[in-house]
């Protein structure tokens, strides 16, 4: 397992990366590394990935999660008052990952995409495994 919580998510959808810069601003700590999912980092950390899933992926110590169980497990560890997330883990995850796949099914035509992946800043690059600076 990865030394530091590691969140794959696709790197070519708006959505995505604005909630990758909205996670970066609540993470003083540092605490999250990020990969996109088009990545050799993220082939390298999934090689039985077959196909990008419609999902953000958290591998921590605890293992590989996905969807709403991600999400609310990258909510927990930002702190208070999103840390209040973990109150939606009582629900079943049929019904979390329901409105879950909902999103993710249209958040290119909600949010558009990028023809590419998303560059870090020099100050963020050593966070993100698929960058340069983190080699």
């Amino acid at each position: 397992m990865p030394q530091a919580p590691i969140i794959l998510f696709d790197g070519v959808c708006n959505l995505c990366n604005g909630a990758i810069n909205w996670i970066i601003d609540r993470d003083p700590k540092q605490i999250f590394r990020f990969a996109s999912l088009q990545s050799e980092a993220a082939r390298q950390l999934l090689p039985s990935l077959d196909s990008l899933p419609d999902s953000v992926i958290l591998i921590d110590e605890e293992g590989v999660h996905t969807r709403s169980t991600a999400a609310l497990r990258i909510a927990r560890r930002l702190g208070f008052p999103w840390s209040l997330a973990v109150l939606a883990t009582p629900l079943p995850s049929f019904f979390r990952d329901t409105i879950y796949k909902w999103i993710a099914r249209n958040r290119y035509s909600w949010f558009g995409r990028s023809e590419t992946c998303r560059i870090p800043t020099p100050e963020l690059a050593s966070r993100f495994l698929d960058s340069k600076a983190s080699q």
